[in-house]
């Protein structure tokens, strides 16, 4: 009998904690849905974009930006514009004011303000650059205007 309540007890709590952790768990799969944004330096996001033969898309972005959070929080979450990207790009989100920021705005003179969303070829050059908000139709329709054929 004592091995019994232990084991209801034991089952019950498993029960209880599943049922409690479901709005985290669909919460972590809708973030993956959005944009996947590479992890590592612009030259480690370029030796990618080479190996697989993709062309780059860069979100110059600063943390302070209203047009940047809504971006990110709005567009980039959108299941077609992430499938677009995901698909069709290596796509990289750096801060211009921390870490490789600063320098990577040195060298790409296009950034003049942000959000600066820039297209690159697999060799790191600039081939497009949209700065501000966009929609997600438009942002996809000017990305496709960026795709090596």
């Amino acid at each position: 009998m004592k091995q019994l309540k232990l084991f209801l007890s034991v089952t019950g709590g498993l029960f209880l904690l599943t049922l409690l952790m479901q709005p985290a768990i669909a919460f972590g799969q809708e973030k993956a849905r959005g944009i996947q944004f590479f992890n590592g330096t612009m030259d480690e996001a370029i030796a990618k974009a080479k190996t697989e033969k993709k062309n780059i898309f860069f979100d110059a972005y600063a943390s302070w930006c209203e047009p940047c959070k809504h971006m990110d929080q709005e567009i980039y979450t959108r299941p077609d514009v992430a499938d677009f990207f995901n698909n069709n790009f290596i796509c990289v989100r750096i801060d211009m004011e921390k870490g490789e920021g600063p320098a990577l705005k040195k060298r790409y003179f296009s950034i003049d303000g942000y959000p600066s969303l820039l297209f690159l070829s697999s060799e790191g050059q600039v081939i497009k650059t949209i700065l501000g908000s966009r929609s997600g139709i438009v942002l996809v329709d000017e990305a496709k205007l960026t795709l090596v054929n």
